[in-house]
């Protein structure tokens, strides 16, 4: 993994987010909302932390930005499971979300970095 500028930015925006039980038709859940997520390195040689806004509606988490792709889902429990791709490397994070804050632990693909995450609902 290269010194992940693009990559990383996209691990922030997700790996904050998304959840792991998976739903035929998603109804609105209590932790839809825009949520701003700072990614920490706690290991590896990857951005010591970075900060992006990603969505979540109806359960799905969306990033902010397109140069990424942000696969994953809330639980209404607040469960996170999320998986980010961008330029053929990719990262997956865990965690919960309650209330108006989140935290969870993340880790690429290859196992070269990790760390935790911890996100915070917006309000505008």
């Amino acid at each position: 993994m290269t010194k992940a500028g693009g990559f990383f930015t996209a691990m922030a925006a997700a790996a904050a987010l998304v959840a792991a039980i998976p739903s035929a038709a998603p109804a609105a859940n209590s932790n839809d909302g825009n949520w701003s997520v700072t990614i920490i390195t706690q290991a590896g040689n990857c951005p010591s932390s970075l900060r992006y806004g990603v969505r979540v509606v109806a359960g799905r988490v969306y990033g902010d930005d397109q140069s990424y792709q942000v696969n994953g889902t809330v639980a209404a429990n607040g469960a996170t499971r999320v998986t980010v791709s961008e330029k053929g490397q990719s990262a997956s994070g865990t965690g919960r979300l309650a209330g108006n804050r989140g935290v969870g632990r993340w880790r690429t693909s290859t196992g070269e970095c990790s760390g935790q995450w911890t996100a915070e609902r917006r309000t505008y």
